[in-house]
């Protein structure tokens, strides 16, 4: 999202410090960082599955990541990203195992000066990493063939550049989802976005984003900005049940229906607390994906500690 703001918005920002501008109601949302800086959070992932009104899953993780400025030029940043402590409340052996996959990673997120996300630059070192992390998992359960199309799914998200930066880096996106523009209190912007689709990297699906400016606090040097994104439901229907058969046929079970699957929505909402340097220090995002009779809702948040 963060890289069509810099398109659209780029063209509002100045170089004066301070993005807070009470006269006109607005905010801008660059990063003000120098080499060195550096900022923990505590992240948490959880993710609730709902049939009718039973709740049939709920699992937590949190981890931790120290994310640090290791080079600035005139027009980009370079930022570490370094995770640990990853933990859940899953008593299932495997999903600790997925849990842990990133454990002590290092990740290099390249920004432009506003500090919208560019790409991950050690994107190579991120796939090898994860490659042999997963092929140790792949080895304890080669005897069970059930699980190789999970396995495998995990690690073509690590494949290609795009593919990480689509999929691998969901908590960095969203840190970084309004850097680049400039907001004005209470207008409410409306934009068609092709996002990323983890089933076909090569066919993104369209989508409506709102975003607007809530709220100013010129005495803390902090803004609230709030967005919604919704995706687009005929697209992501087929896209799930072409996943569904692909899934199916490598388990060697029966093909599913389209008609049982029924229409899907996607709905994800995101609210973050922003400091005037441009470091984050509270963000909430939630996303809901419905079908008929069940409810999958993942809600990610970051905090600075």
């Amino acid at each position: 999202m963060n890289r069509l703001f810099t398109i659209i918005l780029s063209v509002f920002a100045t170089t004066a410090f301070g993005q807070i501008n009470m006269e006109d109601s607005t905010a801008q949302v660059i990063s003000y960082w120098s080499i060195g800086d550096k900022q923990s959070y505590s992240m948490s992932l959880q993710k609730i599955k709902l049939k009718g009104a039973d709740t049939t899953e709920n699992v937590l993780m949190t981890y931790d990541v120290d994310i640090t400025v290791i080079d600035s030029t005139e027009n980009s940043y370079l930022v570490e990203w370094f995770y640990k402590n990853y933990k859940t409340n899953s008593t299932n052996e495997i999903v600790k195992k997925i849990t842990a996959l990133s454990e002590d990673i290092k990740v290099v997120i390249e920004t432009d000066e506003f500090g919208a996300i560019k790409g991950v630059k050690n994107w190579k070192e991120v796939s090898d990493y994860m490659k042999k992390s997963i092929q140790t998992i792949k080895d304890e359960y080669k005897n069970v063939p059930q699980l190789a199309q999970m396995f495998n799914q995990i690690e073509g998200m690590y494949t290609t550049k795009e593919g990480i930066e689509a999929a691998a880096i969901q908590d960095a996106q969203q840190f970084h989802t309004f850097h680049g523009g400039k907001y004005l209190l209470g207008e409410v912007l409306e934009i068609p976005l092709q996002v990323p689709n983890m089933y076909d990297q090569n066919n993104p699906l369209d989508s409506k984003v709102t975003l607007y400016l809530d709220e100013l606090n010129p005495d803390d040097n902090n803004f609230i900005i709030r967005s919604s994104q919704e995706v687009d439901s005929d697209q992501l229907t087929d896209v799930t049940y072409n996943y569904l058969k692909s899934m199916s046929k490598s388990m060697k079970s029966p093909e599913p229906k389209k008609e049982d699957i029924g229409q899907l929505t996607n709905v994800t909402t995101t609210a973050s607390r922003i400091h005037g340097t441009g470091w984050l220090i509270y963000s909430i995002q939630t996303k809901t994906v419905e079908a008929p009779g069940a409810t999958n809702i993942e809600e990610r948040i970051i905090e600075i500690k």
